[in-house]
């Protein structure tokens, strides 16, 4: 993190710190969990934002994110979308607490339960997902109420991945595999391809997706991980013929 990063940081904290007051005197809530979030928030978004060379986006992200958790911390009105989401898809809620990969239906449920775009998107940089969208997905998505600005943060996410650091090999195993809701076939043809794990200086999981055969009589092999000489080496998911 650059001296910048850091100063914007800690002046967000020593402002949380001080705490907000109604102009009646009374604490605002409110106002101090949405400056404590905020300063957690950018503080994390900054070490993320810093591994892609882009702390001061980083900063912005995690920093919005956490505007919003402590908002819900700080005022019964903002739990709100806490509380859509926990009612409509409690799996999803789960799974964004605990920073597990997200899957399409993850993000559609959040933006049914109307959680913030720069929350979903801070959802999806915190839990590494990495997805392969078609035109289809991308319908779908539009269909279910999800952003653009969210979608196009989804199409851009495989340039997180840098293939020639997919390459090496890892002395830290990866998570267990989460479990994907595969989504209805888009059309004749298609075949389902699992999601794996993808090392880039910390794992990523990178969502599976259907793609065509690239000619009959090909099927889709599983990418995992197996262990190696010097640690886990990865072993990515290709076409074979039968």
């Amino acid at each position: 993190m650059n001296r910048g990063t850091t100063t914007l940081a800690a002046a967000l904290a020593a402002l949380a710190l001080t705490g907000c007051y109604n102009p009646n005197g009374t604490p605002d809530n409110t106002g101090t969990g949405m400056l404590a979030g905020g300063a957690f928030g950018a503080a994390t978004g900054a070490l993320i934002g810093a591994a892609a060379h882009n702390p001061g986006a980083g900063a912005a992200i995690g920093a919005g994110a956490g505007v919003l958790l402590g908002g819900l911390i700080g005022h019964s009105a903002d739990q709100q979308q806490e509380m859509r989401l926990r009612q409509q898809s409690a799996v999803t809620y789960q799974r964004a607490v605990a920073g597990n990969p997200l899957s399409l239906a993850d993000v559609k449920a959040m933006a049914r339960a109307q959680v913030s775009d720069d929350t979903i998107i801070a959802q999806i940089v915190n839990s590494h997902t990495v997805y392969h969208l078609l035109a289809t997905d991308i319908i779908d998505l539009h269909q279910a109420g999800v952003s653009q600005k969210v979608i196009d943060f989804m199409v851009n996410t495989p340039g997180t991945i840098s293939p020639t650091a997919t390459a090496v090999a890892v002395v830290q195993a990866p998570p267990p595999p989460p479990i994907e809701e595969i989504p209805l076939q888009p059309g004749p043809g298609y075949v389902w391809t699992g999601g794996e794990w993808v090392w880039n200086n910390g794992w990523y999981w990178s969502a599976g997706y259907y793609a065509v055969p690239p000619a009959p009589g090909f099927y889709w092999v599983g990418g995992y991980w197996g262990p190696g000489p010097h640690g886990y080496i990865r072993y990515g998911g290709h076409w074979a013929r039968r």
